[in-house]
C-alpha cells in the first residue's frame, strides 16, 4: 500500500465493510466518499478482494500491536483478557469500530473469493492461537481457571465476544457487550 490515496482508501472500505458488508458495497462508494476516480482505486487494489485483503492485515497488525502493548504493560494473563475486551467495549461504544471487519467478513465467507477467505481464516486462527496462549500462560500464573483446554476455552472466549458484538448490534445497545462479555470474563478470570 503506498501514500495517502491508498490509506484513505482502506479506511473507507473498513468502515463499509463494518457496517455493510463486504458484498454491500462497491468502488463508485469509495470513489464517492474519498473524492476520487474508481481508476484510482482500481491502481491501488486492482480486485475488490484486494482492497478487503488489505483491510484484514490492517486489522491484523492493529489487533497484534494492541496484543504486544498488553503483554508488555499488563504480565498477568486475566488482566491481559479483560484489556482485549475492553478495547473492544470501548470500540463500540463509541462507535469507532462497532463490529470486527473480520467478524462481518466471516458471516459472508460463503460468497467471498478464495483469497479473501484465506486471509479471514488467518485472522481468525491467529487470534485463536494468541488467546490460547494466553489462557496457558493465565493457568501457569493462577489468574484464569478453565474447564476445558485452553485451545477449546480459547475458541469459546472468540466466539462470545463476538457474539456479544452481534448482541449489542442487534439490540442496538452498545452496553450489551459489556455485560455479555463481563459474565464471561466473571467465569474465566479469578479474582485475587
Amino acid at each position: 500500500m503506498s501514500g495517502s490515496t491508498a490509506e484513505r482508501i482502506v479506511s473507507e472500505a473498513r468502515s463499509l465493510i463494518m457496517t455493510r458488508g463486504y458484498n454491500g458495497f462497491s468502488y463508485a462508494d469509495i470513489a464517492e466518499a474519498v473524492g476520487i476516480r474508481k481508476a484510482s482505486i482500481h491502481h491501488h487494489f486492482p480486485a475488490k478482494s484486494d482492497l478487503a485483503k488489505a483491510v484484514i492485515e490492517q486489522t491484523r497488525a492493529v489487533i497484534h500491536a494492541q496484543t504486544e502493548m498488553l503483554a508488555t504493560a499488563v504480565p498477568d494473563a486475566g488482566d491481559q483478557l479483560r484489556g482485549y475486551a475492553g478495547y473492544w467495549e470501548r470500540c463500540i461504544a463509541d462507535n469507532s469500530a462497532p463490529f470486527c471487519v473480520a467478524g462481518m467478513l466471516a458471516a459472508e465467507l460463503p460468497s467471498l473469493p478464495d483469497d479473501l477467505v484465506a486471509s479471514v481464516r488467518a485472522y481468525f486462527a491467529e487470534l485463536t492461537g494468541w488467546l490460547t496462549r494466553l489462557l496457558k500462560l493465565g493457568l501457569e500464573q493462577g489468574s484464569v481457571t478453565i474447564t476445558g483446554t485452553a485451545e477449546q476455552e480459547a475458541d469459546a472466549f472468540m466466539s462470545a465476544v463476538y457474539g456479544a458484538m452481534l448482541s449489542a448490534r442487534a439490540f442496538g445497545d452498545p452496553g450489551r457487550f459489556g455485560s455479555v462479555v463481563e459474565t464471561l470474563l466473571s467465569r474465566v478470570v479469578r479474582i485475587r
